[in-house]
């Protein structure tokens, strides 16, 4: 996959390097034949004028503030009635990024907005990068960020964005790892990553709804951290997500490429065996380790007449 920051800086060094393949992959650390591939596209999209055709990959994370609400009192579970709301919750800042990108999108409340619980301003801008995208990742996106900006999005009288498919990371994690925890904190420790910031805990909170400037720009530093983390995690987990967009259908492509990363640096690895009955062709990616295979079997019509299927029990 080749983003829009990435085709600047290929055509940057292809200047510098006179389009040498061997330079060209050294400075982005690709296989020679990525690097082809690159000088194929950026050529194209010189000629074009136009973007190249790439799957957009949107990463993002939005942060709320509680609601207020009557209740009896504590020691046990209670289900608060919605005329025991007060004020209800908000959204309180929103960061995201284009994958490999070095820019990060984002906005908080003023404080005049905090103190109100006005997010309308707000929702705009989410709603277009939404808008914009083929691909979102999040952490616990499908329960909680998408739902949540859904939720203020038709309150507000949006209009649902255009279709997307969706990546959550909390879901990969838990369908494919025992860790010992599932926060993002946690898999960024093990996996060496950098960590989240510190809140302070509840009182930052607090504190963006008294409209307090300084706890309004951390809450931001700390929303944007976690859009940085969240790639970085994404990344670890790409290889093993078996339901991963096929990013070759987002892409203008005329030979093979990975299903989850979009590259050509496919190794053969013999055969895989997908049912009791069928044989295919298995690949593996070099660039992030992905395994696929080619859809066309590789048993002849001949020798599947022979192949019988187990009876199901």
């Amino acid at each position: 996959m080749i983003s829009q920051e990435k085709i600047e800086k290929i055509l940057e060094i292809m200047k510098k390097t006179n389009e040498s393949i061997a330079d060209l992959a050294k400075a982005l650390n690709v296989k020679d034949n990525t690097a082809r591939r690159y000088v194929r596209l950026v050529k194209e999209y010189e000629r074009n004028g136009t973007s190249l055709k790439v799957p957009k990959i949107l990463l993002f994370d939005v942060e709320t503030v509680m609601m207020e609400s009557y209740i009896w009192h504590g020691g046990y579970k209670q289900i608060i009635q919605d005329n025991q709301i007060i004020k209800d919750w908000n959204i309180v800042a929103w960061a995201a990024k284009w994958i490999f990108s070095p820019n990060i999108i984002s906005d908080v409340q003023t404080p005049k907005e905090a103190v109100n619980r006005d997010d309308n301003r707000l929702l705009k801008g989410i709603w277009n990068l939404i808008d914009e995208a083929d691909i979102l990742v999040a952490h616990n996106g499908d329960r909680f960020d998408i739902r949540k900006v859904n939720a203020r999005f038709i309150e507000f009288g949006f209009l649902p964005p255009s279709p997307y498919r969706s990546i959550d990371t909390l879901k990969i994690a838990k369908k494919h790892f025992a860790f010992s925890s599932y926060k993002l904190s946690y898999l960024c420790k093990i996996f060496n990553i950098g960590g989240k910031l510190e809140t302070g805990g509840y009182d930052l909170w607090k504190d963006c709804l008294r409209g307090d400037s300084e706890a309004l720009r951390h809450m931001s530093k700390y929303n944007i951290q976690d859009v940085n983390l969240l790639e970085e995690v994404y990344l670890k987990f790409r290889p093993w997500i078996k339901s991963h967009p096929n990013l070759a259908l987002y892409m203008e492509v005329d030979e093979e490429v990975c299903s989850n990363c979009g590259s050509v640096d496919l190794i053969d690895k013999g055969k895989y065996y997908t049912t009791n009955v069928n044989l295919y062709k298995s690949l593996c990616c070099e660039n992030c380790g992905n395994w696929v295979r080619r859809r066309h079997s590789e048993i002849s019509k001949e020798r599947n007449k022979y192949i019988l299927a187990p009876n199901a029990r």
